[in-house]
């Protein structure tokens, strides 16, 4: 099982698992397709191109790990790129 593979199965289990990071989602998004887009502060945005998918959050302070509800909303565009 590549990474991209164990990384995904990870960030898809529910309920969300709590000890994930923002740069576990970077490694994720970048090899799923997505590219980073920096924005002022802490803003970040991830676009996939070819499914036109785009991802806004903001990083997470102080600690790298990120909230459950963002976790969630996560899925679902996880899901629309992998299934779609």
């Amino acid at each position: 099982m590549s990474k991209k593979d164990k990384l995904l199965n990870r960030f898809l289990q529910k309920p969300p698992k709590k000890d994930l990071t923002f740069s576990e989602l970077e490694t994720l998004l970048s090899s799923c397709g997505f590219y980073k887009i920096e924005c002022a502060g802490s803003a970040v945005k991830f676009f996939h191109k070819e499914k036109d998918i785009l991802i806004n959050l903001h990083k997470p302070h102080p600690s790298d790990i990120l909230k459950v509800y963002l976790i969630k909303q996560i899925q679902v565009k996880l899901l629309e790129v992998c299934n779609g």
